[in-house]
């Protein structure tokens, strides 16, 4: 396999962006940022969580400390795609990722079959402790959209990404099945999320005030957690009964 970063450390804003202010913003970041050399991309998650959803719920009500474990791919995969497992923690507004990566066969092996990781390593024994730590963790929810991401011209560490088409699904959770489920975002929406090491450029910080571009709070698991319960709140009443698991075909 190809060699991949596979620990991050960074601080991740994010900003809910109309079709104008993403045009006008893009135009404003040339010479500042241009786009990577894979253009735009589909990214396709699992997201894994116990039945109860401990995960996302503590993670909604922002806790000091949070953390989750997906697996996620790059595009639509098959058997021998290359697909990443990742825990990823926040801490005080600081993002720390550590992944590993494998086949898409053999992470679901890993995950969903009390399989082993292909190549022992110091992140897959933490991802083995959280399985563990985390009892009857299972698929909760897929959620998928396009990327579109930039890369700072003349700063290595700062990264642009650019999202659209963000849905959730909680049934057929094979990433075989690519970007489909209930969208998350309105129409002409962007999601926007700026990842850095340190602080934000005076002239980055500059653009967004101009143009109205102002951070918010958004979890993509989260909006769909959140879409979920709401659609599914007068079933669940009627049935008088716990939601039902989600389905862990995957």
């Amino acid at each position: 396999m190809t060699a991949f970063k596979d620990v991050f450390e960074r601080i991740e804003s994010k900003f809910l962006l109309d079709e104008i202010q993403y045009q006008e913003l893009l135009k404003r970041l040339e010479g500042m940022a241009k786009i990577d050399s894979y253009g735009e991309t589909s990214i396709l998650n699992i997201y894994f969580d116990t039945p109860d959803f401990l995960l996302i719920k503590r993670s909604l009500d922002k806790p000091v400390y949070k953390e989750k474990l997906r697996l996620r791919t790059y595009g639509v995969p098959t058997d021998d795609t290359n697909a990443f497992i990742e825990i990823k923690k926040k801490y005080k507004g600081v993002v720390y990722k550590r992944r590993i990566s494998m086949t898409y066969e053999e992470a679901i092996s890993y995950l969903t079959k009390g399989g082993t990781a292909p190549v022992s390593s110091q992140i897959s024994k933490e991802i083995d402790y959280f399985i563990q730590y985390y009892k009857k963790i299972r698929p909760a929810m897929a959620i998928s959209y396009d990327r579109i991401a930039m890369a700072g011209i003349y700063d290595p560490e700062l990264r642009i990404t650019f999202d659209s088409n963000i849905r959730w699904r909680t049934e057929n959770l094979s990433l075989k099945n690519g970007n489909v489920g209930k969208d998350i975002l309105l129409p002409g929406q962007h999601l926007m999320e700026l990842k850095i090491a340190g602080a934000m450029s005076v002239e980055l910080a500059r653009i967004l005030d101009e143009l109205n571009i102002r951070e918010t709070s958004f979890s993509k698991y989260g909006k769909g957690y959140i879409d979920y319960i709401s659609n599914n709140t007068v079933t669940v009443s009627k049935q008088n009964s716990n939601i039902t698991p989600f389905p862990m075909a995957v």
